[in-house]
Order: C-alpha cells, then structure tokens, then sequence
C-alpha cells in the first residue's frame, strides 16, 4: 500500500516526530489523525477513547464534523466503534450503513462516508480505544492498509497510556487505561495489604517502536528467533528433561510454537510496516492476547500462557536483558502481581516488605497460598488478566478475607481502607493480649489450638499466637521448594530444628502427601485421569517404600530422648494403616540394633480424609494413637467434588447437615475409644467453623497461625451448652431451604460473638 506520503514506513517516520513535538495532547492527537488520512488516502480518520465509565469518546478527527470531538460518547455495545472495543477486533467494510451495528450519530456528519475501516487500540491485550478511516468510495480496505492502520495503533496505545490525555479529558470521564478497578477473585489468605504493584516476571518495556533500518531489524528478528530456538533445543537434550514427563511435554509445545511459521509470518508481517523487532513482537502478541483473553477454551486460554512465555523469551533476548523480577531491590509495602508462581519464586522476596499478593490462578489449596498463609500475607487468587490490567508502581489494595483487589483506588476508597488496617491492628493487639490465657469457654470446657506449619518461618508463630503446639506439619513443603531431594540428612536437620523450636510442645509430622496435584520438580510425573483420586500420599509411600522409610528414620534420630508424632495421609483401609505403622516398628528396630538414641515415646496416628473410613472407626481407633481430620480433603471426597475447579468447588456448602454428621460421628467415636481427635483443615480456621466444630465435640483443633486470635477470642466467650443443643437440632433434621450456616450466623450475633 502507498499513499499520498509514500506508505506506513513512512507515516511511522512522520508519527514518531510528531511524538517528539513540543504541543498540547490536542494538537498532537489532530496532527496524528490528518497524517494517517494523508497517508492512507482516507477522507475521515478518528481516534475514539475508552473513558472510565466505559464509553468511547471522539477525542480527535479528520473529515468529521470537527464540533463532534469529546461531544460524541458512544457505549461499547453501540455501533460499529464500539463493537471494534468490544471484540477487540478489526471491522473492514465497503458499506458501513447496512451492518446491524452501524449506528448514526447525525452530530459527526458522517452519512456521506460508506466504507469503514475500524482496528481496536491495544496495550498488554487491553483495549484502549478505537482508530477508524472512511471513504465515501465503496470499497474494501486491503489486507495492507489493516495492518497499517493496527500498526499504527500502536503509537496512538503509547500516547492514551502514557497519560498524556488525562490533560484534555473531562473530569469523571477520563481515559480507561488509569482508571480505578475493582476486581473480584477468591480469597486465598486473610489479611489487609495496601501498597505498590510489582509484577513477578515484569512486561519488558519497548521504548523504540519505530525503525529507522527495516535489513537491519530483520535480522536482528532471525537471530533471536534463532537462539530462541537453540536454547529450547539444548534444554530439550539436557539429561532431566530428555527422559520425558510434563517438563519435557511443555518445552516440546514451545518449540513447536517457536518453529510455527504462521506466528513467524505475523512477526514479518508486524516488521514489514515499519516496527522495530521487539515492537513487532509485542503487536503481535496484544492482538494474540486481546483475542484469546475472549475465549472460554480452557485449552485455548492455556496456549495464551505458552504463547505469552515464549514471547517474553523472545523480548528478552532481543533486548538483550535478562529483566529479572525486582526481588533484589522490592520496595517497602510491595504488593506480587503474578499469572502464576510456585512456593519456592514467592520465597525468595524479602517477607519483611511484602504485603500482598494477587494470582491469575491459584486456589485456596494450591502450593504457593500455602506458602503465602505461612509468611501472613494478604493472597487473593483467579483475578483474570491481573498481570495485563496493572502497571508497576501502580498503587492497590488486596483484601484477603473477601477476594476482592482494587487497582489505582480511589482517595476515598484509599481512606477507608486505611482505616480498616488501623481496626485490624486494634484487633490484633486485642488478640495478642489473649496470647497466654488459658482457652476455656464461659462453660468450663477446655480447648487445645495449635498451628498448620511446614517450614521453619512457620515456627515463630508459635510464641506469636500462644498456640499449644503443631497439630499438622505438612513435610512436603520442604520437597516442594528443593531443587533436588532432600537427602535424610536435610530432613533430619529440619525436623530436629522443628522440635527444638517448638521446646516440649507437641508437633505432628505428616508423612509426604505428594503426588496427585503435588507435583515435585526433580520427580518424574504419572499421567493420571484423576490425579486427586490416583498415586499418592500414603499410597505412593508404601509403593516406594525406600522413600518413605528414609523420611521415618530422619523423624526418628530427630526426636531423640523427645516425644514424636507420626501421622499418615490418605490412608483408606486399615490394612494401610497397619503397614505403614510397621514400617515405623522396623525403622525403630533398625536404629536400636544400631545404637542410636531412640525417641522417649512414638505415637502414630492417620489423617482422616477417605469417607471409606467412616465405616472403619472402630477398627482404626484401636490401633491408631490419634486422628487428625483434614477437612479439605474430606470434603472433596465427600461430596465428590474437585476442589482446585471454582466451577464446583463453592457447590456444596461445609456446614451442611451430612457433612455435619459425619464429623460428629468421627468425634464421639474418638471419645468413646479415648483417643485424641483434632481437625486441622480450613474449616478450623474460620471462626463460624470452630462454632460448629466445638458443638461436634471437638476439643483440639490446627489452625492457620492468623486464625489463632480470632477462634479463641470466640471460645474465650463461648457457651459450648447452648451451641450443642442448636447444631444437634439443625442436624439431626434438614429441613429443605434452612441454611445452618445462617442460624449459626444468628445464633453468635445473638450471643455476642464475632465472626
């Protein structure tokens, strides 16, 4: 395509001093829309806006009605321009007046005009606004000039997102790009984080968009798409990944990608028009990313994260920077945007300036909310396209006990917040002045809380929260942030730093639950339909006895002269049960015989989290030394429902008479064998959970170590009579439509009791 000022190269040329102008966003703005109409031989060209109450705004034109700029508002459902915004997507037609959107706006004077070129203003996959070219000729726009008019978007991105137009804008109704957002996700972690947006694997920056040597451009293009792939190819061939499994699956999809000669063809389409190589790249993938954020395919939505990685890959070698995350130099108050991290990435940031943290993906069970539970920062998961919608330094909120995340608030939002984080640290005062009471309700009854642990920053917690012990350490954490695995004498150290730290007080390891979506690194992984349902925890343990024979020998030498817990996950049958608890006898035989100092008392318990074993209590009860009941997993079984799928995972409410029932019967079951039962799921951890759960009969429960204060704050002023006799009537008949989780509700307000 040449026009009248010899093509887009040119036109690129002629916009990028006009950039460089000293002048009013106005005029820049009229100077840009008269040079694209020169140049695509176009009688009208428009540069609508995206305002913060999401309409379009005609900030500049050429051909229309001159009256009409910031006059003319048009909704995102209304018109062609506004179903360009909405999906993201060029309109190229020779007779505007027929499509079913077009509508008339008789201010602009446009009706003389029949074809219609629109291309949507894009930045990180965002739509910014909308350029439009119209001609009174009837004809169809080539594919040459759509993708001169997209490219050229992209300078006209640049100038809306640099906040150059706020200047021009009417107050209340200034361009989208800053605007405040008020996202909704699931809350992964309780907590009030007010502060600044890093992002974990930051955008690179492209600060040249124009090229001034196209020979030159494309080569540096072929070369990097050429160590790009060389460097997949050599990890590829490296001796962990060539044996297969998930690792080496992911880097065969991206050198497929890498070698894709459609994504190839869009990149020299992309340079053709006169970008720089990097500037190339990123048009692409905004147009990729705008589309593909509008599917529902999962399996679409996750080449968008192959696509994107590959991507960043590319940017970066281009530019020659290995743009690593700003963990080094995190600033105070710092807030982790991320599509999605594992524990070992979130560990590496300064905890001491971190509040918050916001995920793409991530569900309350996965491993990095753990991790983030255990460091007491404010996690709030599923937020979808967080990392595209937020700009480093960008200030936000993160409410971690409703999931909701606000972006560039408002003052006054800002304020009620900071207030909110003043209540907080009221309560916590109020709650650390309960540390060494004893827990006993207004009745007399007396209740044993102790912490959810499974690293070593996990530990001070204890002498924080006054906890009488760890009810649940979870050993895998420390095989999940390893690079390799841990030899015995790793986990010996740790679970010997573990009960010197926790001094007297009781602390139950939990035997590996790998496996399932517990993925280690250095582990080959099993293909499984439902990985949930499949090899793992106990089931792997006795399948690979040597693995867990290694782990019980470190607990073992560890405890030395000192009491020790052991508990299994997972177990389904008894006979289960019995020969893991063997292997312990072997174990003890083994060092006996071998001279070493043996623990002053072992207890082995299990894990209740198989529905199976409802109808097996007796039996386990004589054998076992205690029961933990793990609730997550229980209810996920139960009710048979995933609980990492948001789809079902809110299905099934857990204060629901059935599993009310079970709970119960798993609870006097343990009184009449007089073996100690104690539930260190989620369930504990929320305040309305342990109502329920003292009326069940339970006297033990493992909480996170932020739901500490709150749950005794609640049994300090309990009466655990009067609970009883409510839940027992809730739940020995449902009534159809009667949520329990409401009379509870009603039932502490009634008492005086917070929730």
């Amino acid at each position: 395509m040449r026009g009248a000022l010899g093509g887009p190269r040119v036109l690129l040329r002629r916009l990028r001093e006009v950039m460089a102008e000293q002048v009013s966003a106005q005029d820049r703005l009229d100077k840009i829309v008269v040079l694209i109409a020169a140049n695509m031989v176009a009688e009208v060209c428009s540069v609508y806006v995206l305002r913060v109450d999401g309409t379009l705004e005609l900030y500049a034109t050429e051909g229309l009605n001159r009256e009409a700029v910031h006059q003319t508002v048009l909704r995102t459902d209304e018109g062609l321009v506004g179903l360009v915004a909405s999906e993201a997507n060029a309109i190229n037609l020779s007779e505007a007046h027929t499509h079913p959107a077009f509508a008339y706006r008789p201010e602009t004077g446009e009706e003389i005009y029949h074809s219609f070129l629109g291309v949507p203003v894009l930045r990180a996959g965002n739509t910014l606004g909308v350029l439009v070219v119209q001609n009174r000729a009837r004809r169809t726009y080539s594919e040459e000039e759509v993708e001169a008019l997209q490219t050229t978007a992209m300078v006209v991105a640049e100038m809306v997102a640099s906040g150059e137009l706020s200047s021009i804008a009417k107050p209340g109704a200034e361009p989208a790009v800053r605007r405040p957002l008020n996202l909704k996700g699931t809350a992964l972690n309780d907590g009030l984080a007010l502060g600044h947006v890093i992002l974990h694997e930051p955008r690179v920056v492209i600060k040249n968009v124009i090229a001034d040597d196209l020979t030159k451009e494309r080569q540096r293009l072929e070369e990097a798409l050429a160590i790009l792939r060389a460097d997949l190819d050599t990890m590829l061939e490296r001796g962990d990944v060539a044996d297969g499994g998930e690792h080496h699956d992911v880097l065969e999809a991206y050198r497929m990608f890498a070698h894709d000669r459609g994504w190839v063809h869009r990149l020299e389409e992309a340079l053709s028009t006169g970008l720089t190589a990097e500037a190339a790249v990123e048009r692409v993938q905004s147009d990729t990313r705008a589309r593909m954020l509008r599917q529902t395919d999962p399996y679409l939505r996750e080449r968008l994260h192959d696509m994107e990685d590959l991507t960043h890959r590319l940017l970066r070698q281009l530019l020659g920077h290995d743009y690593d995350n700003a963990r080094d130099n995190l600033p105070d108050n710092a807030v982790l945007v991320a599509r999605m991290m594992g524990p070992a990435a979130l560990l590496d940031y300064d905890r001491k300036k971190l509040r918050g943290l916001v995920l793409e993906e991530g569900g309350p069970t996965s491993h990095v909310a753990i991790v983030a539970r255990a460091l007491g920062i404010a996690t709030v998961g599923e937020i979808a396209n967080a990392t595209g919608v937020v700009d480093p330094g960008d200030a936000i909120i993160v409410d971690g006990s409703t999931g909701n995340v606000h972006i560039r608030p408002t003052p006054d939002m800002e304020a009620s917040y900071i207030e909110s984080v003043r209540l907080r640290a009221r309560r916590q005062l109020q709650y650390m002045a309960l540390r060494d009471k004893p827990c006993v309700t207004k009745d007399g009854q007396s209740f044993t809380l102790m912490l959810n642990a499974g690293l070593l920053i996990d530990l001070p917690h204890m002498t924080e929260t006054g906890a009488a012990g760890i009810g649940l350490f979870r050993t895998e954490l420390q095989f999940m942030v390893a690079a390799q695995f841990p030899r015995t004498s790793e986990q010996l150290a740790l679970y010997r730093a573990v009960l010197d730290v926790a001094a007297g007080k009781p602390v139950t390891f939990r035997t590996l639950d790998i496996g399932g979506d517990k993925i280690l690194p250095y582990m080959r992984n099993v293909e499984e339909e439902n990985p949930a349902l499949g090899w793992r925890a106990i089931r792997l343990g006795l399948d690979r006895p040597g693995l867990l024979r290694s782990q019980v020998r470190a607990m073992l030498r560890a405890a030395a002269g000192r009491e020790l817990r052991i508990m299994f996950p997972m177990i389904a049958a008894v006979g289960e049960f019995d020969e893991a608890k063997l292997l312990v006898e072997r174990e003890l035989t083994h060092l006996r015989r071998h001279g070493h100092r043996l623990p002053e008392r072992v207890e082995v318990g299990t894990m209740f989290e198989v529905p199976s074993l409802l109808y097996q209590l007796d039996e386990l009860l004589e054998r076992v030394d205690f029961l933990s009941v793990g609730s997550n997993d229980l209810m996920q079984f139960f009710y048979a429902v995933d609980r990492g799928n948001a789809r079902v995972a809110e299905r099934f409410d857990t204060l629901s008479a059935p599993v009310l029932r079970a709970l119960r019967d798993i609870a006097q079951k343990g009184i009449e064998h007089k073996k100690s039962v104690t539930l260190c799921g989620e369930l504990a951890s929320k305040p309305i959970g342990a109502l329920a759960l003292t009326a069940l009969g339970y006297r033990s429960l493992s909480l996170s170590p932020s739901a500490v204060g709150p749950v005794k704050a609640l049994l300090l002023d309990l009466d655990v009579a009067k609970a009883k006799v409510l839940i027992d009537g809730l739940i020995e008949k449902t009534v159809p439509g009667v949520s329990i989780r409401e009379k509870l509700t009603a039932f502490a307000e009634a008492e005086g009791l917070a929730l």
